[in-house]
């Protein structure tokens, strides 16, 4: 446990270094304001450049409920812009170490390859889920302001099926990491297969329940609907799932494979 303690801090005071600590927050704070903002304005800022001429405005635009619009935030800013921000963020969360031989270092130490997995994915997963939670609450707090109010326990609820799915993102995107040794393919690889994923998401009930995407749409419907889907939970488990078996897979490729740092 102090090894695992003493790699966290290791991270941290990397991140600090780096200015991702205050960075990242600032861009999802960005991204939650940006979606009631748009929403609640775009209708005037269209009628003035435009002069209401050839343009029709849906009078329903600005009628939005706040749940609505919250879920736009989780699916049109954070579930785009937003995790390609967190991906190009950590696409070097394992590759660095491996460049800069830091990695084959850590590892002639009394280090367990548990403990360095666990101190790159605690740490980066919660600067990520950090992030999104203050960017979500930001929005949260204008959609109330510029819209109906929200359910805080919907709030809630919906943030924490989310968060799932960013342990999901961050945890693949430090696989994609591990395999491979090319910061620019591991950022391809990581967003195409993660759009992908999400893209699919309603396609099929069965895709669905495998898919850990899905937990950014029962985030939305929580919000929209008011109501937990009956299938969420086991969707979160089957996300959990995937996320053991990552996990198995980046201690097999270090431990057995001898990454190559060349």
């Amino acid at each position: 446990m102090n090894k695992f303690i003493v790699l966290l801090k290791k991270e941290f005071v990397q991140m600090l270094r780096d200015l991702k600590v205050i960075w990242l927050p600032i861009v999802f704070i960005f991204l939650g304001i940006t979606q009631p903002i748009v929403t609640y304005y775009l209708p005037s800022i269209l009628g003035a450049l435009g002069g209401g001429q050839g343009i029709t405005i849906d009078p329903s635009m600005t009628a939005q409920k706040g749940g609505e619009v919250l879920a736009a935030t989780l699916g049109s800013q954070f579930d785009q812009l937003g995790f390609m921000i967190l991906v190009i963020s950590m696409m070097g969360i394992i590759q660095t170490d491996k460049a800069n031989g830091m990695l084959a270092f850590i590892l002639t130490r009394p280090v367990t390859v548990i403990s360095y997995i666990a101190g790159k994915i605690v740490s980066n997963y919660l600067i990520a889920a950090f992030s999104v939670t203050i960017g979500y609450f930001v929005s949260y707090l204008y959609v109330n302001y510029l819209f109906t109010d929200v359910s805080f326990s919907h709030m809630i609820t919906a943030l924490l099926f989310y968060l799932v799915w960013v342990l999901f993102i961050v945890s693949f995107t430090t696989m994609i990491s591990t395999i491979f040794n090319s910061q620019g393919i591991i950022a391809l690889i990581s967003i195409v297969f993660l759009i992908g994923c999400r893209i699919i998401v309603g396609l099929s009930p069965v895709i669905d329940f495998v898919n850990s995407a899905s937990m950014s749409k029962h985030a939305m419907e929580v919000l929209i609907s008011g109501s937990v889907n009956s299938k969420a939970i086991d969707n979160a488990l089957v996300t959990l799932f995937w996320i053991v078996l990552i996990l198995f897979v980046i201690n097999y490729w270090i431990a057995n494979k001898k990454v190559n740092h060349e």
